[in-house]
């Protein structure tokens, strides 16, 4: 079989010294009511929200890992609801930080402020998609007129040179609506679609659980679109799963036993022109980062968590420094360790590359180490495991 080129992507340092994304929660303030809300936003601010030196010291910390500095993420809540946002993305700019804004769709997503987050230093800004039309998005996000601003923002964000991620929540709402999103997307242009498999969380404890069939179909489908535009997942780590049977498949002409999602799916997809032209040069590989390994959250209260979606903090930043915690606290040492998982992902060929969503399974088993319940594969049952011991190894 011919060597493939790189599959997964591997961050250049050890994710047990440093993170390769540090995201940090400004405030939970935010006027929309999204259903599926992992802060569970409130319209104003906590009174024990990190203040701007507490802000500041956090960045200097982040910044003392070392270069290339981490990925830093400013989210919330809307971080517009901050009025020193742009004061601290001058500061982790300085501080040798690449920074990047999470803000709400709402009236504060207009030119002037995007132009001075530019101009404080910002790279990118992430901005939710979770429907094709104004009706469909402006449902999930529980206030109207929400899709109008935030296609205006996307617009204004990629004339004013700053990169955009779109991000959409793959729930049973926007599960028939998913390949007009990927359309749109497409239309609009954007630095990367990044599909956010739900954690039944905050508000999205109350939405309806995909079934682990349907998760497989949606990351079969994703990766179908990998090649024609440039595709991530959020909470799907099994993703990185799926690209290394694909392109063990791929090589012996093969094509995965998938379900009535996918095929639905791929002829809407087919329908919207999504499969026409020439393919990407190059498919983006998917980054092994979990919570805990590589990934590192901040509340705005200054707790440590693995992830947004995990609520178990590993200390204060109040007690403790960003560096002592994520490489020292136990819970972040045992989420690393892929021996320490438990049912079929601890059976897994694939632990140590997946792992599963640990934010998943303890929304639904209260254990962070159980299996994710929303993984449709059964451990040993690929059928070309020589090859895949090979592909395994294709990590840059």
């Amino acid at each position: 079989m011919k060597a493939p080129g790189t599959l997964i992507r591997r961050p250049r340092q050890p994710v047990g010294e440093r993170p390769f994304l540090v995201i940090w929660e400004a405030t939970r303030a935010c006027p929309l009511a999204c259903l599926h809300c992992r802060a569970e936003a409130v319209p104003d601010r906590h009174p024990d929200e990190l203040d701007g030196p507490a802000a500041r010291r956090l960045m200097d910390q982040i910044a003392s890992f070392g270069k290339p500095a981490p990925l830093f993420v400013i989210t919330g809540g809307d971080p517009f609801q901050r009025p020193d946002l742009d004061e601290l993305v001058a500061h982790g700019t300085a501080a040798g930080l690449r920074v990047a804004v999470s803000p709400s769709g709402t009236p504060t997503l207009d030119r002037a402020r995007l132009a001075r987050l530019r101009d404080a230093g910002a790279v990118a800004v992430s901005l939710s998609l979770d429907g094709s039309t104004a009706e469909r998005h402006d449902t999930f996000r529980g206030v109207p007129d929400v899709f109008d601003l935030t296609l205006d923002g996307w617009r204004t964000a990629r004339e004013l040179g700053l990169k955009v991620q779109i991000n959409t929540t793959v729930s049973r709402h926007s599960l028939p609506d998913l390949a007009d999103i990927a359309a749109l997307v497409r239309r609009e242009g954007a630095m990367l679609w990044s599909g956010f498999l739900l954690v039944p969380t905050g508000r999205a404890g109350a939405l309806g659980a995909l079934t682990a069939d349907a998760c497989e179909d949606v990351l079969h489908f994703l990766y179908d679109l990998g090649a024609r535009m440039p595709v991530k997942t959020t909470e799907g780590h099994h993703f990185r799963r799926v690209a290394l049977q694909r392109a063990v498949l791929a090589r012996r002409g093969e094509r995965p036993r998938l379900g009535r999602l996918h095929a639905r799916l791929t002829e809407r997809a087919g329908e919207l022109g999504l499969f026409e032209g020439a393919p990407r040069t190059a498919r983006r590989p998917p980054m092994d980062v979990s919570s805990g390994r590589g990934f590192v959250f901040v509340s705005h209260t200054g707790e440590v968590h693995p992830s947004g979606f995990l609520p178990l903090s590993a200390g204060n930043l109040r007690d403790g420094d960003l560096p002592s915690l994520y490489r020292d606290a136990e819970l972040f040492r045992a989420l690393r360790d892929p021996a320490r998982l438990g049912g079929r992902c601890g059976a897994c060929e694939f632990a140590a590359v997946c792992g599963g969503s640990r934010s998943r399974a303890y929304a639904v088993t209260g254990d962070p180490l159980a299996a994710d319940p929303w993984c449709a594969y059964e451990p040993g049952t690929f059928p070309h495991q020589d090859d895949l011991r090979e592909v395994a190894g294709c990590a840059g």
